[in-house]
C-alpha cells in the first residue's frame, strides 16, 4: 500500500510540475493558452504574468508532495506523511476553488484534483 500511495502522489507531484511548466515556461505557445481557454493572443498576453505565478503555486505544491514522499520513504514517516496530506490537500482544494468558478472547468478540476484526492486518502491508511 505504502508503494501505491508513494506512486499516487508522486504522479500528482508530476502533473503539477507539468502544469507549472504549461503557465509558466511555455503560456506564450499558442496550444497551450488555448488549453486553458484563453481564444487570442492579446488575452494570452494580458493574463501571462497572472499564469506565470500561478504554475509557480502547481511547481510548489508538487515539489511540496514530492519532498513528502521522500520524507516519509526514508524514515521520516511523520513528517513525510505531514507534508503529503498538506500539499495534496492544497491541490484538492484549489480543484475544488476551479469548478467553483464555472461548470465548463469539470473536466480540469477532476484532472488536477483525482490524483492528489487519490493520494491524500491512501496516505491517511498508510
Amino acid at each position: 500500500m505504502t508503494i501505491v500511495a508513494s506512486l499516487v502522489v508522486g504522479l500528482a507531484a508530476l502533473l503539477h510540475g507539468y502544469i507549472f511548466w504549461m503557465e509558466s515556461l511555455a503560456w506564450t505557445r499558442p496550444a497551450v493558452w488555448r488549453r486553458f481557454g484563453i481564444r487570442e493572443q492579446e488575452t494570452a498576453e494580458t493574463i501571462r504574468p497572472m499564469a506565470y505565478n500561478q504554475g509557480f503555486y502547481n511547481l510548489f505544491l508538487g515539489l511540496g508532495a514530492a519532498a513528502g514522499v521522500a520524507l516519509f520513504l526514508t524514515g521520516s514517516e511523520t513528517a513525510g506523511r505531514t507534508l503529503v496530506l498538506f500539499t495534496t490537500g492544497c491541490m484538492v482544494a484549489a480543484a475544488a476553488v476551479l469548478l467553483s468558478t464555472g461548470r465548463s472547468y469539470l473536466v480540469a478540476a477532476l484532472t488536477q484534483g483525482t490524483l492528489p484526492l487519490i493520494g491524500f486518502l491512501l496516505f491517511l491508511v498508510v
